[in-house]
């Protein structure tokens, strides 16, 4: 097994083809095709079956390449943290955001770390923090943002920033910053809800447990820009972190107001792995996300936030 191999059977699988795989590899298609059974003849198991929708992997083949991407991928990283100049820092990082918070700290991280640390590449990553948390764990990511949750064996988990929830309505509904809506209020209407098991959703319940209310749900997802949709077209309220929904607010699309009796807050963490060495790639780019929020919360950018262990006045929307 080498090298060849590998980056063979991961474009094969990337793009479904034999000919197009060559095409990018710079390489003849028999000596693809030759590679690829090599291998298959060495492991005694088909990587691929043909289809007419092209090369398909088969089950032994996917987890073969997803081993091999990796391996890739980690051969790539070292090549790139050998340091040609004493001193200086470079390095592939790969970052997760939550989705919330890509629109603010995505640039602003990027434009940091190329003005300050040049021979590091930023990957960005944006999901949820289960899907975060599940990437961080199997090694596709260096650091993520994630919310509501503590160390674990497997990852240290560093409080940054406590965030509000808010209720959010249509416009109509003229929900004000000042005015926090009680949950049971909110409640009444009808609710428009993250999936169930997803940690925004594990909040909204708890906070209606304590308020002794029942939820009126029309419609769950799992994605933040549906859920305002449908608020925005009058098929419900719904429950978002201020920093979620500030832009919409300002443009009238909506309207929000903090929640209440009970207030509900989450806490976003900043999740590395416990295990192996930390490259200084990824010790100075956490520096930098970690910079980044803090001047964020600090000048008002992130609503109704503030920085975990402190109880100053929180940012209105």
């Amino acid at each position: 097994m080498d090298l060849k191999q590998l980056k063979a059977i991961v474009t094969v699988a990337e793009v479904g083809s034999v000919t197009r795989a060559a095409e990018l590899l710079h390489l003849v298609q028999p000596a693809v095709t030759r590679q690829i059974r090599t291998l298959e003849q060495e492991l005694g198991i088909p990587l691929f079956e043909r289809t007419g929708q092209g090369m398909r992997p088969t089950e032994a083949g996917a987890i073969m390449v997803d081993r091999a991407r990796r391996a890739l991928g980690e051969l790539e990283r070292a090549r790139a943290e050998v340091q040609p100049t004493p001193g200086a820092v470079t390095g592939i990082v790969t970052v997760g955001l939550l989705e919330s918070t890509s629109d603010l700290l995505a640039e602003s991280l990027v434009s940091a770390v190329t003005e300050h640390h040049p021979g590091v590449q930023l990957r960005l990553m944006t999901a949820y923090s289960g899907h975060l948390q599940q990437w961080l764990d199997d090694g596709d990511l260096d650091l993520t943002l994630l919310y509501n949750l503590d160390s674990t064996p497997s990852l240290n988990a560093r409080p940054l920033v406590r965030e509000r929830l808010w209720a959010v309505a249509p416009a109509s509904a003229g929900l004000r910053a000042d005015r926090p809506v009680p949950f049971a209020e909110a409640a009444e209407h009808p609710l428009v809800m993250p999936t169930s098991g997803h940690a925004l959703r594990s909040l909204i319940d708890a906070a209606a447990a304590r308020a002794g209310a029942g939820l009126n749900i029309v419609a769950q997802t799992n994605s933040m820009r549906v859920q305002k949709q449908l608020v925005r077209a009058g098929h419900g309220w719904t429950v978002l972190p201020g920093l979620g929904i500030a832009e919409d607010v300002a443009r009238g699309e909506v309207s929000a107001a903090p929640l209440s009796e009970p207030d509900v807050w989450r806490s976003i963490v900043l999740g590395t792995p416990r295990s192996g060495r930390t490259p200084p790639a990824v010790e100075v780019v956490a520096r930098e996300l970690v910079r980044q929020i803090n001047s964020a919360v600090k000048q008002g950018r992130w609503p109704s936030a503030r920085v975990d262990g402190t109880d100053g006045p929180a940012a209105d929307v």
